[in-house]
């Protein structure tokens, strides 16, 4: 069993769903203290961080991930036990594989890997880990890096261990994610009998042409890195119950995800425009879930790309798409920010994995990485 393998394993049988970290931060911190790392936990409330960095010269490359996993759901719906990692027809199996336990011990097992074979390497190697991301991500990542940037850190590069690829290992990385911002429409009416329409004012009815131009709206046209930004409504709400009434009031949620080309600003005014435009009575509730970060082709892509396409022969495309991540933290204090892991197909699923067969190259691209930015 390789060690990269063997070490994801012992990851995966943690049940560390979130905020709850079960000591895999611990069993990361012991093999990187024997490489000569500095460890640092950081604990926030229930959150556990880790900061751990072996050297203090330029440039600083950072791997970053989480040690948390969602929920695994109904157990008796797996084919095996979400936190008994379990291999079979090629493949291994446990909440955590693709997201991102595996990503983690590839990442570990490089930087032995190479600090072992460049004892004097220049620069610096950090991990920035947490138990935060899958949850509300306040107490993690966030935290981490509001800490660095008081102490004056500098990041230069960092590599998160997201599960980027699409149908092979490699075929995609991440230099960006869109921007998530939701909305909680409440619009008011005049609750009464059904009969008596005349005496009510039906806010469902009110709201109805307003949802159309919501959907029917070009928000921006995206940009070369980013698709245009899109409004989805997830949920409507509205109504006693009773067929003979007429609700008096109806809630809205949509979310937009942005792309660079729009701002958060820029997307409120003109909901707020639209919806005074069609005479609503309705109040607005805001939750910006994370802004539009983007690293352009540079050193780190093409340092990714290229190990990429050294250890598997592919072409990685370069994408923004999919959800946010703990990188919009991360970009606000280091200049070069991707994501790059295993295919993301089962991840949040039952049944979660990872083939075995892109393990080791996974670790081997990463190690690659080091090699081309810190030799």
């Amino acid at each position: 069993m390789s060690r990269t393998l063997a070490l994801a394993r012992q990851l995966i049988a943690q049940d560390s769903v979130t905020p709850d970290d079960r000591g895999c931060q611990s069993i990361l911190a012991s093999h990187l203290t024997a490489l000569g790392f500095d460890c640092e936990h950081m604990q926030s409330g229930a959150v556990s961080n880790l900061w751990a960095r072996k050297g203090t010269a330029a440039p600083l490359m950072v791997f970053a991930g989480h040690t948390d996993v969602v929920p695994s759901g109904p157990h008796d719906q797996w084919q095996s036990p979400p936190f008994v990692p379990t291999e079979r027809g090629g493949k291994l199996y446990g909440r955590g594989a693709a997201d991102m336990k595996t990503s983690l011990a590839a990442m570990l097992e490089a930087t032995s890997q190479f600090c072992r074979a460049h004892p004097a390497h220049r620069g610096s190697i950090a991990f920035l880990l947490t138990s935060d991301e899958e949850g509300p991500a306040t107490n993690g990542t966030a935290e981490v890096c509001k800490t660095l940037k008081q102490r004056g850190v500098q990041l230069d590069y960092c590599l998160v261990g997201e599960p980027s690829s699409t149908t092979v290992l490699g075929d995609m990385i991440k230099n960006g994610r869109r921007g998530s911002l939701t909305g909680r429409l409440t619009v008011n009416g005049v609750q009464g009998h059904i009969a008596y329409p005349h005496l009510a004012d039906n806010p469902i009815h009110a709201a109805l042409p307003a949802m159309t131009a919501l959907t029917q709206e070009i928000w921006d046209a995206g940009n070369e890195y980013y698709s245009p930004t899109s409004l989805q409504i997830s949920n409507i709400n509205g109504g006693t119950g009773a067929g003979n009434v007429i609700p008096g009031q109806m809630t809205l949620d949509f979310n937009f995800r942005f792309s660079s080309a729009s701002t958060v600003e820029s997307l409120q005014q003109r909901v707020h425009a639209l919806l005074d435009r069609h005479g609503l009575d309705y109040q607005l509730r805001w939750t910006v879930g994370g802004q539009p970060f983007l690293t352009p082709r540079g050193v780190l892509s093409d340092a990714v790309c290229d190990a990429i396409r050294a250890e598997t022969g592919l072409k990685a495309a370069l994408s923004t798409s999919g959800g946010t991540s703990d990188g919009r933290f991360i970009a606000q204090i280091c200049p070069q920010v991707i994501e790059f892991g295993p295919p993301s197909a089962s991840i949040h699923k039952i049944d979660e994995h990872v083939e075995l067969r892109f393990i080791e190259p996974l670790t081997n691209i990463y190690r690659r990485t080091l090699e081309l930015l810190l030799l």
